[in-house]
């Protein structure tokens, strides 16, 4: 009788407990326009170094997520400051890559995603000439072994899509595929992802025997966002006749799958997906990735509404509420690294080395979440 009673009684709790709605597309406009705002009036000269333990130009992969999320945001909110600031930063650096046209580095291309946006808007060659050929270098040549972690995924797949589509070239998808599949069979000994667990580990490193304190394997969440906001983003502009999409799009589900599970009662993830005793507590990157993730699949039709929106609306939420300054500073973002030690403190008020990822990882979010009916 007294199970019965306390299955009664959690029935009744879940079905009195109202669903979470998302705030109005005002508050959430705002919210992105202010997030936005702090980090432009933080670093007005796009061009400016960025120094941490050292110093970095400003078109490094974390300052190219940012303008991925600015960009985003322009499609939606057409103001002629956002696109002059992605210019800006264009121009400071003559559209060309950290370490020229001849890298293979996938986060020395990740600027190239935000070139290709800005040349569909003005149609101004010099913005892709410099991208093109770094990719251009890789297509033509034989080696598929550069994407070997998995942050890799999100800072050039969509590069190649762009291109590939851009050019109605299928070589760019080809070799795109070459590199996934090197990374998702390869990499490691047996491959990156666990296919029965639905996630990736990091890199090599975290390869089981390894293992976090907890006994369970190292899933990264942001690495993890990484991967499901590349397979969106690529999933987004790639004919559904390209050989190899419906792979892409399996994966996306098998992760979405696989991370609803693991979202905390707050409404964020981890930074250790399986292990939320190592650092664990709120992350806003990684809950920024799979939210983004999740309204582009809702909003697209490949994810189950009834299923996915609660969570989704739960993560959006909880990052509005508990992350977003009055300022417009975002805290809970873990600094930059590849595994839940690194990059801490993960609070409210710490500041992590680099700001700009997390915001742009918000903003891809926050512009899908707008674009929801």
């Amino acid at each position: 009788m007294n199970k019965l009673l306390a299955i009664f009684l959690l029935l009744t709790i879940t079905i009195s407990v109202p669903a979470q709605k998302l705030p109005s597309k005002k508050k959430t406009i705002e919210t992105l326009r202010l997030t936005n705002q702090y980090f432009m009036n933080k670093w007005p000269d796009a061009g400016k170094p960025i120094v941490t333990n050292r110093e970095r130009p400003s078109n490094i992969w974390t300052r190219a997520v940012y303008y991925e999320g600015l960009m985003a945001l322009y499609a939606i909110d057409k103001q002629k400051k956002f696109y002059d600031y992605a210019v800006q930063w264009g121009e400071k650096h003559q559209w060309n890559l950290r370490n020229g046209i001849t890298t293979r580095n996938a986060d020395d291309q990740c600027c190239g995603q935000t070139y290709i946006d800005l040349y569909l808007v003005d149609k101004k060659e010099e913005h892709i000439k410099n991208i093109k050929a770094s990719i251009d270098n890789m297509v033509q040549s034989d080696k598929k072994d550069d994407w070997n972690w998995i942050d890799a995924i999100q800072m050039a797949m969509p590069v190649f899509t762009k291109l590939g589509v851009l050019y109605r070239d299928t070589s760019y998808f080809r070799k795109m595929y070459d590199l996934y599949a090197f990374a998702k069979y390869n990499h490691g000994g047996k491959g990156l992802y666990n296919e029965a667990e639905g996630l990736w580990w990091r890199d090599k490193d975290f390869v089981p025997p390894y293992k976090e304190p907890n006994g369970e394997d190292c899933y990264w969440s942001r690495g993890n966002g990484w991967v499901l906001a590349a397979l969106a983003r690529t999933l987004q502009a790639l004919p559904k006749t390209d050989p190899h999409y419906n792979e892409y799009l399996q994966d996306f589900k098998e992760m979405s799958a696989a991370l609803i599970k693991l979202q905390r009662q707050d409404g964020f993830w981890n930074v250790s997906l399986h292990d939320p005793t190592n650092f664990g507590g709120k992350e806003t990157s990684g809950t920024a990735l799979f939210t983004y993730g999740f309204a582009w699949g809702i909003n697209n039709g490949v994810l189950d509404k009834k299923i996915y929106r609660p969570v989704m609306v739960k993560a959006w939420n909880a990052m509005m509420k508990d992350a977003v300054h009055p300022d417009g500073m975002l805290g809970f973002v873990q600094g930059t690294g590849k595994e839940p030690k690194d990059g801490q403190p993960v609070s409210y008020d710490h500041i992590p080395d680099f700001e700009d990822y997390g915001l742009g990882c918000f903003l891809l979010a926050g512009t899908e979440i707008y674009k929801m009916k």
